[in-house]
């Protein structure tokens, strides 16, 4: 195996099943885990009906470092193939996700980011291409140069006006990525910190427009949650002041929480 799908399970989400089923479906195949921080009868049922082995973090948190960092890094760190997605139990993988990222990294071997486009669940129906994914389209475009996308400037110009890069499309090479890739004290912009620390070490972000995953929107999604607690918006607000002068960054900011309707 070269790759493996670690899927971070959560309580008992009813779209796990659907999320293990599609990466059981793919054209060709990887290694599957799962990673959980909350072990119950739900997610050991689920297990063993597709025979795959969980894994439980027992580990103690650092002080500085947030659950969702600690459990991503967990599931990050369980992966014993050179490359791996940390999967979200609420999305669903599409057949040709793991016959592309294999292509590209054949093609790429400094590749150190897979992503991809996403097609959008909302209410159990795909929604039509909107503002919001138009505008995310326009800020990959960086990526679409595959002879420049292994400059630091190009990778970071992909993330410095907004985080376009769907988090759970990402795979990541180990060999080429820090150990330590997800430990941050952030909730919810802990991905686009993640990329941000990546583009400011050698390797190449590979982007396919291709859509790899259909990504759900769900009233119990924590990017919804994350609005509703304002956490979004403080890290976001944060990211824009790391990547922009400040005159400029308050202009985006205002900009990207006009786009925070799209959830509701």
């Amino acid at each position: 195996m070269k790759h493996t799908f670690v899927i971070c399970a959560y309580k008992e989400s009813k779209f796990l099943e659907n999320c293990i089923k599609s990466l059981k479906g793919q054209n060709v195949k990887s290694d599957i885990r799962i990673a959980t921080s909350t072990p119950n009868e739900y997610i050991y049922n689920l297990a063993n009906k597709y025979n795959i082995k969980v894994y439980v973090n027992e580990g103690k948190k650092p002080e500085n470092v947030s659950n969702i960092g600690f459990d991503w890094q967990f599931a990050y760190n369980i992966a014993n193939t050179p490359l791996v997605t940390i999967a979200h139990q609420d999305d669903i993988y599409l057949k040709n996700y793991t016959a592309d990222l294999l292509k590209y990294k054949k093609k790429y071997p400094d590749m150190t980011v897979f992503t991809t486009s996403s097609i959008t669940l909302k209410n159990g129906r795909i929604r039509k291409l909107g503002k919001v994914e138009i505008i995310k389209k326009i800020l990959r475009l960086p990526l679409r140069c595959n002879a420049l996308n292994n400059i630091s400037f190009i990778k970071k110009l992909s993330i410095t006006f907004g985080n376009p890069i769907i988090a759970p499309s990402c795979a990541y090479d180990k060999r080429l990525c820090p150990k330590d890739l997800f430990l941050s004290d952030f909730k919810f912009a802990l991905d686009w910190e993640c990329l941000l620390k990546l583009s400011q070490t050698e390797g190449r972000f590979v982007l396919s427009e291709k859509p790899g995953i259909c990504y759900r929107i769900h009233d119990g999604a924590t990017t919804k949650k994350s609005i509703m607690d304002n956490s979004r918006q403080k890290e976001e607000s944060i990211m824009f002041d790391r990547l922009l002068p400040k005159p400029i960054a308050g202009i985006y900011k205002k900009m990207y929480q006009n786009s925070y309707k799209s959830y509701f």
